[in-house]
C-alpha cells in the first residue's frame, strides 16, 4: 500500500508500468479502481507509467484535522504534491469528472508542467450545477445526506431507477449486468460519511473560467460519452477555449467511459499521449 503525505492528508495512489508519467485522478465516489478494474491502467501501463491517487475523502485517503480540506485547490495541491514526492518534472494528468474539476483548474497556472492533459466527461467549473447559491446549498445538502442514509448497494438500485445524469449511458447498455456490478465494486471502497462531507464542501464554483482555459499551453484531450448530458456543452465550451485540443465525442457512452467503453477510451488515451511532443 503506497501512500505520501501531503499536508494533513495520507494519500493513497498505485504506481504500475513504466516510461512517461502519467497521473491518473478519478470522480466523486470512486477511487483509484475506476481506472483499474475496467482494465484502463493495465492497457496503458503496458507504455507508461500509470500513477492512480485516490483523492481526499476517497477511497484509502485518509485526512485528520478539522479541516479536510475537500475544495478543488487543495485537491490540485495533492496532484501536484503527488508529482513533486515521486520528482516528476514532467507528468500527463489524466482526470475523470470531478478529478478534471481540480485538473483543469491546475493547468491553467501550471500547464508548463504538463506533457499533456486529458479531461473525461467534466468541466473546468468547480460547480456543474446552474442555479442561485442558495438553490445549490439545497441541491448539495440533498445529495450529501443521500450517501448518510443508504447504503452503497442502495445507491446503486437507486441509480438503475433514476440514473440521470451519472448512470444513463449504463442504464441504456443493453447488457449492463457487469457494469453495475463492477460500479458498486468500486464505489463500495469508499467512506460514504466522507464522501458526503466531500459533497457539502467541493462543489462551490459554476464559473468556467473560460481565460483560464486560454492560458493552458499542453496538449489537451477533452473526452466525453454522447449520453453525459451533464458535461456535453462544458466539453465543447472548452474545447474551443483550449489553444490546442482534440474533442472527442463516444457515441453511445455516459458518463462512466471506463466503465461503458473501457477498450474505446484506453484507444483514445493511447493515440492521445503518443501525439504529444513528449
Amino acid at each position: 500500500m503506497a501512500v505520501f503525505e501531503s499536508n494533513n492528508a495520507s494519500i493513497y495512489y498505485e504506481d504500475t508500468g513504466a516510461g512517461a508519467p502519467v497521473i491518473a485522478v478519478h470522480g466523486l465516489i470512486e477511487n483509484t479502481a475506476y481506472w483499474s478494474l475496467p482494465g484502463v491502467t493495465a492497457r496503458l501501463a503496458g507504455h507508461y507509467r500509470v500513477i492512480a491517487m485516490d483523492m481526499r475523502g476517497h477511497g484509502r485517503t485518509v485526512t485528520t484535522g478539522d479541516n479536510p480540506g475537500y475544495d478543488a485547490d487543495t485537491v490540485a495541491g495533492d496532484i501536484e504534491a503527488l508529482a513533486d514526492y515521486l520528482g516528476l518534472d514532467r507528468f500527463y494528468l489524466l482526470t475523470h469528472s470531478t478529478g478534471g474539476f481540480a485538473g483543469a483548474r491546475w493547468a491553467m497556472e501550471h500547464s508548463d508542467r504538463l506533457a499533456g492533459l486529458v479531461l473525461t466527461d467534466t468541466t473546468s467549473a468547480t460547480c456543474p450545477f446552474p442555479g442561485t447559491p442558495e438553490e445549490r446549498v439545497i441541491f448539495f445538502e440533498k445529495f450529501a445526506a443521500s450517501f448518510e442514509r443508504q447504503t452503497w448497494e442502495e445507491v446503486i438500485a437507486y441509480a438503475k431507477r433514476k440514473p440521470f445524469p451519472f448512470f444513463r449511458g449504463i442504464a441504456e447498455h443493453p447488457d449492463n449486468g457487469a457494469m453495475w456490478d463492477m460500479a458498486l465494486e468500486i464505489i463500495r471502497r469508499g467512506d460514504r460519511n466522507r464522501i458526503a462531507a466531500f459533497v457539502r464542501s467541493f462543489y462551490q464554483d459554476p464559473d468556467m473560467k473560460v481565460e483560464g482555459l486560454r492560458q493552458i499551453r499542453c496538449p489537451v484531450l477533452v473526452l466525453v460519452g454522447e449520453k453525459d448530458d451533464l458535461f456535453i456543452e462544458p466539453g465543447r465550451v472548452m474545447a474551443e477555449a483550449i489553444p490546442t485540443c482534440r474533442h472527442v465525442v463516444l457515441e453511445g457512452v455516459g458518463h462512466m467511459t471506463a466503465i461503458e467503453a473501457p477498450d474505446r477510451l484506453a484507444r483514445e488515451l493511447l493515440d492521445f499521449l503518443a501525439a504529444c511532443p513528449g
